[in-house]
Formats: structure tokens, sequence, C-alpha cells
């Protein structure tokens, strides 16, 4: 009587503890970002670019990296540098993991922005940042896979003129998948926290 009495409260005491583990993965939470969660998006899944070193690229290039993509042009006076200078901050508040971000500079003006211009650009923010271009027709494509907004202002002369254009990035991680998108504006230390969770 008493062996059938353990035996039944040690199956309830399994049955307890297997309920508890049911529990708890039930109550996980996924991560939580402050940037805006795209995870599961059908769009700005890969891309087929060239970059400021003349080598055709694509999203797999940097499968075990944090990839933040940014679309700008060098001309850009404000959100372009800003964002770029705010994404080398990142890095370095990444520590070691740094080396695992790559960061991508994608140009909506390709006539102006030549590889020249785009390595020199570049050279002011990190050296293992890449520019990355492609004609202005596989632009327009582009952008519509990216959901990313374009649009060419004349100036007073046929080449000063501005470009206006989305001003977020797209961060993937190690694995090349779209997770997150990071509005202007965001700081550096909230990007960084977001990528840290992401390695």
């Amino acid at each position: 009587m008493q062996r059938r009495i353990a035996i039944k409260n040690i199956a309830i005491a399994a049955g307890f503890t297997w309920a508890l583990g049911l529990l708890s993965a039930c109550t996980d939470k996924a991560p939580s970002f402050a940037s805006i969660d795209v995870t599961g998006a059908d769009y700005a899944k890969d891309f087929e670019l060239t970059d400021h070193n003349g080598q055709v690229r694509h999203l797999s290039d940097f499968k075990g990296k944090v990839v933040v993509m940014f679309f700008g042009y060098t001309q850009c006076p404000d959100v372009c540098p800003t964002s770029m200078a705010e994404l080398a901050e990142v890095k370095k508040l990444l520590g070691k993991d740094g080396e695992r971000l790559q960061g991508l500079f994608v140009t909506v003006d390709p006539v102006r922005d030549t590889p020249e211009v785009l390595k020199a650009y570049m050279g002011n923010f990190d050296p293992t940042f890449l520019a990355l271009y492609a004609t202005p027709d596989k632009l327009v494509q582009l952008t519509k896979d990216y959901k990313v907004y374009y649009k060419k202002v004349d100036g007073s002369t046929p080449t000063n003129y501005t470009m206006d254009h989305s001003a977020g990035s797209y961060v993937y991680d190690a694995k090349g998948q779209l997770r997150l998108f990071t509005r202007y504006g965001t700081g550096p230390k909230v990007l960084a926290d977001d990528i840290a969770r992401l390695l």
C-alpha cells in the first residue's frame, strides 16, 4: 500500500514538473526591441549590388554578422552623415562584438556617387563599412523591393540637386533574416542594445 502511494506521489511530482516546464515554455518572451520588429516580413530579403571596391555583393556574403543597411547619398547635408557616424559609434559600443557588425550604405544617387566618391565617403566613418550602388534602372526596382522612398529635387543647376529619401535602417540577424527597422534619430545606444540582443 505504501509502495503504491509512493509511486503515485512520484508520478504526480513528475507530472507537475512536466507541466511547469510547459508553462515556462509558454511564458518565455521573445526578445524585446526598441526598434520596430519586422521579423517574418516578405520584403527586403536580398540584393545584388556592387560595392565601392567593384565587387558584386549579396546579403549572403555577410552571414555570421548583423547587417545594418541604410539608403542615402553622399551629398546629403545631415541625415546620412549622422546615421553613418552613429553606426560607427554603435560598433564601438558593442566592444568585441563590433567585429560582427556590417554597415552597408546604399546610394540613391548613383549618378554623382561614383565608386571613388563612395569609397572616400566610407573612409569618414569606418573602414569595414561598405557603400553599394546599382544602375539607376535597377535602383528603382531595388527601392520598391525595400519599400524605400527617394526622389530627386532639382536645384539651381542640373548637378546641384538634392535627394529626398527614407531615413531609417534595416537590420538583419547573423543568419541573414530581416529582423528590425530602426528610425532615424533612435540613437547609437538604443541600436547597440538591439543588436546585442540579436547577437
